[in-house]
């Protein structure tokens, strides 16, 4: 999967495409190299990228302090960190696509 990829500390990193101000936050599938995130909330203040950390946090079973916003802070590509989270579990997010 080109949207993840293991790092040498052994933490995960996703390649995301977000699309905030949507009308309810899920993952709909691919976007090119990229996971593609709908965020039901806006792109101001900061708040889509805490809705993204919170969203991921729960999907992939860890805390909210183990998920980083790696790159991306004010545009729809991302790239995030996620700590100690099962690889099998984070790959299962995008389902069968």
């Amino acid at each position: 999967m080109s949207w993840l990829s293991r790092a040498a500390d052994g933490s995960v990193i996703l390649t995301l495409h977000i699309q905030p101000g949507a009308k309810k936050t899920e993952i709909t599938g691919l976007h090119g190299e990229a996971l593609k995130i709908r965020l039901a909330a806006p792109p101001v203040d900061g708040k889509a990228n805490a809705a993204l950390i919170a969203f991921l946090a729960k999907a992939c079973g860890v805390s909210k302090s183990a998920v980083e916003l790696v790159s991306g802070d004010t545009c729809r590509a991302k790239r995030v960190r996620v700590s100690g989270a099962d690889a099998a579990r984070v790959a299962a997010l995008c389902g069968d696509l």
